[in-house]
Order: C-alpha cells, then sequence, then structure tokens
C-alpha cells in the first residue's frame, strides 16, 4: 500500500488534508471517507467537525501530519474507524471501545427504545444484560432509568474491563454490577428481574451472510458467532433459564439479524413459561429483535 499523502499543497492546511486523505480513502474503497477523514484529523487536532471547517486554513505542523498519515494507514488497511478513536457514540453516551468488545451499533440504540417502553410503570426496576460487551445496553438504560438497577454479565474479562470504566465514565458504576461467566452461570441462584436484554451472537460461522470483511478482522469472534451450523444456539442457552429468572409479567428483549431471527423467535416460542414472543423489525424494515414476554 502506498503511503498517504494529506495534502496536495505546501501549506498542509485543516482542509487541504481533509480532501487529500478523504481522496486517499475513497480510492481504497473506505465507506464514507469524508467521514472518516474528519473523525481522524478531529481527534489529531482535538476538535469537532465544526471546529474543522472554521478553522479551514490553520497550518497542520509535522507531527500532526504525522499522526494523521499513521491514522489514514490503518484505516486504509480497513480498521474500524471507533478503534482508531478509541471510543463511540451510543445514545449520547460516550463509550470507549476496543478489539474486545463489539462497536455499538445504531440498531442496538433502537433496542434500548423497545426495553425501555416495556419498562413503563415499573419503580426501581431490575434490568439483567446478557453478554453485556462495552456495556452499552446496561449503561444506557442505567442512565434513562434512574432508579433502576442492573446487572451486567459478560464470559470476557477484557470485555468487563471495558464495561466496568465505561460505567464509571458515564457516572453510573454505583447502580451497574458486573459478573463474569457464561450467561446464566454469572447470576445468583434463583435472581429475578423486570427485564432481561441481550445482544447475543447470532452469526453462523458456516454462512457469515451479510458479515462485513471490517467487523470479521477486527471485531471479536466470540461476540459475533454462534455454534456453526445453529444461529439461535445462544437464544437457547438463553431460554434455558429465562422464565424462571423473570419476574411475572416481566419481558425479555434480544437483537437478532439475517437468518437468525425466526430460529430465535421459535426456540422462545417453545419455551414454557413465554408469551407475547414476536419478532420486532428495525428503522431499516429488517427482522432486528425478538421480544417475549413471562406470563403471569
Amino acid at each position: 500500500m502506498s503511503e498517504p499523502s494529506p495534502a496536495a499543497d505546501a501549506q498542509h492546511t485543516v482542509l487541504s488534508v481533509l480532501r487529500a486523505s478523504e481522496g486517499w480513502l475513497d480510492k481504497r474503497g473506505v465507506e464514507a471517507p469524508k467521514r472518516s477523514a474528519e473523525l481522524l484529523l478531529g481527534k489529531v487536532l482535538e476538535m469537532d467537525r465544526l471546529q474543522l471547517y472554521l478553522e479551514h486554513d490553520r497550518p497542520l505542523e509535522e507531527v500532526e501530519r504525522a499522526s494523521m498519515r499513521a491514522l489514514l494507514l490503518r484505516r486504509g488497511d480497513g480498521e474500524p474507524v471507533a478503534h482508531l478513536l478509541g471510543s463511540w457514540s451510543f445514545r449520547a453516551l460516550e463509550l470507549e471501545v476496543g478489539p474486545s468488545v463489539l462497536i455499538p451499533r445504531p440498531e442496538t440504540e433502537e433496542l434500548v427504545d423497545l426495553a425501555l417502553a416495556r419498562l413503563a410503570g415499573r419503580a426501581a426496576p431490575t434490568i439483567l444484560d446478557l453478554g453485556t460487551g462495552s456495556g452499552a445496553l446496561a449503561i444506557a438504560l442505567a442512565c434513562e432509568v434512574p432508579d433502576a438497577q442492573v446487572l451486567a454479565v459478560d464470559v470476557s474479562q477484557n470485555a468487563l474491563a471495558v464495561a466496568r470504566s465505561n460505567a464509571a465514565g458515564n457516572g453510573v458504576s454505583e447502580r451497574v454490577a458486573f459478573a463474569h461467566g457464561s450467561w446464566w452461570g454469572a447470576v445468583a441462584e434463583g435472581r429475578r428481574f423486570d427485564l432481561v436484554v441481550s445482544n447475543p451472537p447470532y452469526i453462523d460461522p458456516r454462512a457469515p451472510v451479510g458479515l462485513a470483511e471490517d467487523v470479521e478482522r477486527f471485531e471479536p469472534a466470540l461476540a459475533l458467532f454462534s455454534a456453526p451450523g445453529d444461529p439461535a444456539s445462544c437464544y437457547r442457552d438463553i431460554a434455558a433459564e429465562l422464565s424462571e429468572r423473570l419476574e411475572p409479567e416481566a419481558w425479555f428483549v434480544a437483537e437478532t439479524g439475517l437468518g437468525a431471527a425466526e430460529p430465535a423467535r421459535d426456540v422462545l416460542a417453545s419455551t414454557a413459561g413465554l408469551t407475547g414472543v414476536e419478532l420486532h423489525l428495525d428503522s431499516a424494515g429488517k427482522e432486528r429483535f425478538v421480544v417475549a414476554r413471562r406470563g403471569a
């Protein structure tokens, strides 16, 4: 790969570096090259997008250009912008991200909306986030439901370290507890919740339909892939104790995706004690979420 030249003119201004960087990324097929260039130069100069354009004629020092070149090379190789920035926005929260956790997606923000609707009228709800990763769901729900108590579980110690840092950074450490283990194995026996949420692995490694190359290369396989040939394997693990872990008339809300939505629904629909099992569409019209309720 040829090295990027962040500016084609001798001045090396903010604007010229932005334009040269966008063109270089575009030639390498990087998605949204302009946005990537803006975010990366913003990181280097510690400026937001508006500041970049207000100071478009500001010259760059050599050390700043060198930092930009290093980031461009990594982005040109497909590394996600979020990893290069070290954090990502989720429902107006700033969350640390890295190779040990999934980068929070806009679709997962919609899962929070579904969950909040099912908490309506419940005072001081108890919430469980199974497979918390960066802590996005647990922290967002704790922030938006100020009297909630949340337990966040993950099998990855590295992911839990990121999630703990994010909880502290967003001021909810006192109301979000963390536990290490696989699914229910990390939860005290007999404990019940008003809401259980999850974004479990659901991509079949034998048929990874729609999986972007950069996601497969740079995001954790542990958080992406189901058991081979069984995209509903994690939903089955969750369903094994779900009804007995929900309070009466409490809800389970989970993310799913292409190839896994109907198998996930079928697993929950066949689970004793659960009712109201439905698939919900995301804003793009895709079957993205599965919900279920425990009976009275």
